[in-house]
């Protein structure tokens, strides 16, 4: 059966051609992990595909994607791309369009739940920039360009995603890591059963995700099958999308563990795994 990773990270070393912005790296890490890695670790797994999110380790200025492009260049049949802008540029129409105009670049990344930075690392669970007005031009050439945002929010902003959905319904949302459950979520109440009225939007797809940094068991991660169930139920298998996040997981799981816990999870039936696996992603991306 077809795997594709929709949530890898891939960066160079720290260079004079390609330096980096502050260095925003797993836990335990300290230099680079190439796309000749990546792809080793996706054969070594059996992974067809992978889906390369651009770091905060490279900023957010116009040679932020350089590694991703590099890297889908490299391995074009292998690899694509989510990048990653300043957002309130004056010129962010320009810079949506130079990264949406390279082959398997996907669509741009806003980390809603970081306080808004060139390098984005400070959680703020309550935060509200993703609704700035100044934003108006983002929507507007994000839905000429038919790109996808891929947004990374937590439970507490489920409903500005809401509210962002309705309001942009050409735009294209991903919910990244399932909007990262943590101790202040369960998966039947408020405010991560939000995700019930995000559901009504077709717009709006989710990446079941990183799911050994949310756990507190350990693989397969039956604490957090509940959430799985409650999106399948809402969403359908055929909004959702299997992702790791390797290797930022490297001090929680091994690569395959990121992903081979579906194979546990028994009330996943064969087309939700089909789907999770690789078809919501071959459909909503024509790949």
């Amino acid at each position: 059966m077809r795997l594709i990773d929709t949530h890898v990270h891939a960066w160079g070393a720290d260079s004079e051609q390609r330096p980096w912005y502050e260095s925003v790296l797993p836990p335990g890490w300290s230099g680079e992990y190439t796309h000749e890695d990546l792809i080793v670790d996706m054969n070594r797994v059996g992974i067809d595909e992978s889906v390369i999110v651009t770091t905060p380790l490279y900023g957010r200025e116009r040679g932020a994607n350089d590694y991703t492009l590099e890297c889908i260049a490299a391995h074009p049949d292998r690899l694509h791309g989510v990048g990653l802008v300043d957002f309130f540029a004056d010129d962010v129409r320009d810079r949506l369009r130079a990264v949406l105009d390279h082959d398997g670049m996907l669509g741009v990344r806003m980390h809603a739940a970081l306080e808004y930075d060139d390098a984005p690392t400070e959680l703020d669970r309550t935060g509200d920039w993703i609704l700035d007005d100044a934003l108006a031009p983002v929507w507007e050439e994000m839905a000429t360009l038919d790109g996808c945002v891929f947004v990374f929010p937590k439970a507490q902003q489920l409903g500005l995603v809401g509210r962002l959905a309705a309001a942009h319904p050409d735009v294209t949302f991903v919910v990244d890591h399932m909007a990262w459950p943590d101790g202040t979520t369960t998966p039947d109440s408020e405010p991560w059963s939000d995700f019930r009225d995000l559901a009504a939007f077709d717009n709006v797809y989710v990446k079941v995700s990183s799911l050994p940094r949310s756990s507190i068991e350990g693989w397969p991660y039956r604490d957090l099958w509940g959430y799985v169930r409650n999106l399948v139920e809402w969403f359908g298998a055929d909004r959702l999308m299997l992702g790791s996040d390797y290797p930022w997981m490297d001090d929680w799981a091994t690569y395959d563990q990121c992903l081979d816990w579906v194979t546990e999870a028994r009330f996943l039936s064969p087309r939700d795994q089909r789907y999770l696996r690789a078809r919501t992603f071959t459909e909503l991306f024509d790949a």
